[in-house]
């Protein structure tokens, strides 16, 4: 069996605190993947092993999945997934934990006794309805104005929430494990690999524009910089299409849903995605 992800949307419950979840399984080789920064955790549960935490990246991690291995994940907006082990998450920044105590208990038992990799990531889910998940209402305002499409200074996002700059720094470390001005370029390039997953523009000058680099080059530096790879190295042929062969577009909808409410139906001039998994068709 070859190497396989299939992605989802969370169940209704986890709308706003996971972008997305999904089941990986490898085939008859090793599977070398190439963790990329989020934002945000996620939650690996491999059938029949101990669940791990992925804690903030601020730069890809290299790791080798064993051959014939099933794993459940859950990819946590930023801010929203530490809560589970009750330390901040700038203790977590580019590590990777094995869970323990009861939350390793019973993610693993309801891992190992589902009947299928589906139920075992419904019961995974089930479990996370069930643990003190919502993040900090500043943090997650904050989150959403550090988004690509509504560009923003640091000095002015703390003027907005009435905070320092200290106090936003503060916070912001506490519950996403890095500092504002390292998630907003963070999820700037979420930004622009969910554009390429969806087929936006015509090359990658289009893609830097709309997500606010400064030209290609500036976004070929920062790609380099988060995964240690070209655009064209990391996507595939293409430096603007995602050729990779896995269809990211549930953990990319809440990026590509606000780039489309806010400049496809508000410059209706503008060129709508070619993609089938457009926000258009979401």
């Amino acid at each position: 069996m070859d190497q396989t992800y299939d992605e989802s949307a969370p169940v209704p419950a986890l709308a706003g605190l996971v972008r997305t979840v999904w089941i990986q399984r490898t085939g008859t080789q090793p599977y070398p993947q190439r963790d990329l920064p989020t934002g945000g955790v996620e939650l690996h549960c491999p059938i029949g092993g101990v669940p791990r935490l992925i804690g903030p990246l601020t730069r890809a991690q290299l790791q080798v999945i064993p051959p014939r291995t099933t794993i459940v994940g859950v990819r946590f907006m930023p801010g929203a997934g530490t809560p589970m082990l009750g330390i901040p998450a700038d203790e977590l920044v580019d590590c990777a934990v094995d869970l323990w105590g009861p939350a390793a208990d019973t993610l693993g038992s309801a891992v190992a006794d589902a009947a299928d990799p589906q139920a075992a990531l419904l019961a995974v889910q089930g479990y996370l309805t069930t643990r003190p998940l919502r993040p900090d209402p500043v943090v997650a305002e904050m989150v959403r104005r550090l988004m690509p499409w509504e560009p923003t200074g640091i000095a002015p996002l703390a003027d907005s929430l009435a905070l320092s700059e200290s106090q936003l720094r503060r916070r912001c470390l506490a519950a996403t494990g890095v500092g504002p001005k390292t998630l907003q370029r963070t999820l700037r390039f979420q930004g622009y690999l969910a554009l390429a997953q969806a087929g936006f523009g015509s090359g990658l000058s289009d893609l830097a524009a709309e997500t606010g680099y400064a030209d290609h080059a500036h976004l070929t530096r920062e790609c380099v910089r988060l995964t240690g790879v070209t655009p064209r190295e990391l996507l595939g042929d293409k430096a603007d299409r995602c050729d990779c062969g896995h269809d990211h577009s549930a953990s990319y909808r809440p990026f590509l849903a606000e780039w489309y409410a806010r400049f496809v139906q508000a410059r209706p001039d503008r060129r709508v995605l070619t993609s089938a998994h457009g926000p258009d068709r979401a």
